[in-house]
């Protein structure tokens, strides 16, 4: 009963996507038909090629690409050594720290989007990645993984370390090829959400990027909607699109992701 239950939700979960893909293949009168076609008469695969032509697709999605590869190289190396810090390294003040550290978690971006945005334009990085990447880097969202992080950390073995310790192993060594090898899962975790963040994100290329070279996915949709006629099949078959890459993501690493948020979730 429990796994028809659970079917059940995920097919619930799982209808805005499928409603996604078949609406992508449709014409326009046929999504607007009453009762609703959930099947298109004759697919409308021109709906894809008319979205890709409609904006410069494969241009936006390498600059996507590179922002959150950019984004995840620095999280996973950022996130795991304060991580390593707060759970592993006994300093005055830890706890302290830690708890301030988490505290930015609630500071919504509308709070700090202005000043960070003159801060950056005062060293005349507007325009450019480098906001976004670093606002990634250094941003309230790294509390979040730091977080997770040092929970899954806390349930490594003390004894573990203190035996590397007694062999003369620096906190460096340690946390190299005893710590994070046990942390795959973590980590996997960590990089899934920065690059699901940074793939999606809206607000920031929005502010930062003025260049329309420099644009995302997520602006050259928006872009798309605001110049053209609202052709309903074709901004379904972009969306799809957009939304491809992750699902295709998902399904290579969902294992060890699963995984990795058991495991946070129980340390």
């Amino acid at each position: 009963m429990s796994h028809l239950v659970l079917t059940l939700v995920g097919l619930l979960f799982l209808m805005p996507f499928v409603w996604l893909v078949l609406t992508s293949l449709k014409t326009d009168d046929e999504i607007f038909v009453v009762p609703v076609q959930w099947l298109p008469g004759a697919i409308q695969w021109e709906n894809y090629t008319k979205a890709i032509h409609a904006i410069p697709y494969f241009r936006y999605m390498g600059n996507t690409i590179w922002i959150a590869a950019l984004c995840v190289l620095g999280v996973v190396v950022i996130a795991p050594l304060v991580a390593y810090g707060f759970s592993k390294i006994d300093f005055k003040g830890r706890n302290g720290l830690f708890y301030i550290m988490l505290s930015t978690l609630m500071l919504p971006f509308q709070v700090t989007m202005i000043p960070i945005y003159v801060m950056f334009n005062k060293i005349d990085l507007t325009n450019s990645y480098w906001p976004i990447v670093l606002s990634s880097w250094f941003g309230t969202g790294l509390a979040y993984y730091i977080f997770l992080l040092r929970q899954f950390f806390l349930g490594i073995p003390h004894e573990l370390t203190e035996s590397a310790k007694i062999d003369g192993a620096s906190e460096l060594r340690i946390y190299a090829q005893i710590v994070l090898p046990l942390s795959k899962p973590a980590l996997l975790t960590v990089g899934l959400f920065t690059f699901l963040g940074a793939w999606g994100d809206f607000q920031g290329p929005l502010i930062y990027l003025n260049d329309p070279d420099k644009w995302t996915l997520s602006i050259g949709l928006k872009q798309y909607i605001q110049e053209n006629k609202v052709a309903w099949g074709q901004l379904m078959a972009a969306s799809t699109i957009f939304t491809l890459p992750i699902v295709i993501l998902y399904f290579f690493v969902q294992k060890k992701f699963i995984e990795g948020i058991t495991i946070t979730g129980l340390k």
